[in-house]
């Protein structure tokens, strides 16, 4: 179960809003999925670092899904916090939703996990502070990352 040390997911949580605009699409008038991965890398690096106050690098990203189309004029919602840390490692989770700003409707779009390894100024892996999960939700995800974990060490054996 969690421990009682360590700083609470809250203290991770980055919300990032983006205006899909003409440089952002592709001939479709949807988001290019590059940008979007962009916009992911860089919400959940945020949540990492605050975390961990150091500097941390992507080590991998899990399976990313295109549930539905961003348009051009639709504003993306990125939101990232630490599911939960392992020795130098941490699990970032980030949803993304599309608001249509006539409507006000709201929609998910994805969802990305990403791992990020604590780095010192060497660049050598450092230690991460542990998880501190409070609401049910975050004890889900807190769980749920251990089971990813194994999952990804898994598939690193087999490759």
């Amino acid at each position: 179960m969690a421990r009682t040390t360590g700083k609470p997911v809250s203290a991770s949580i980055v919300e990032r809003t983006e205006m899909v605009l003409p440089n952002d699409t592709n001939q479709l008038g949807n988001l290019l999925g590059g940008r979007l991965m962009h916009w992911i890398d860089i919400v959940a690096a945020t949540a990492a670092m605050r975390h961990t106050n150091h500097v941390c690098v992507t080590a991998s990203v899990d399976e990313l899904q295109f549930h539905h189309a961003i348009r051009l004029g639709e504003v993306v919602v990125l939101k990232a916090s630490v599911n939960r840390a392992f020795r130098t490692s941490l699990e970032i989770g980030v949803r993304v939703s599309k608001e249509n700003l006539f409507t006000g409707e709201r929609m998910h779009t994805n969802t990305a996990y990403l791992t990020f390894v604590a780095i010192d100024g060497n660049g050598r892996p450092i230690p991460a502070p542990p998880v501190r999960p409070v609401t049910a939700a975050e004890k889900r995800r807190y769980r749920d990352a251990a089971r990813r974990r194994e999952f990804r060490l898994q598939h690193r054996q087999r490759h």
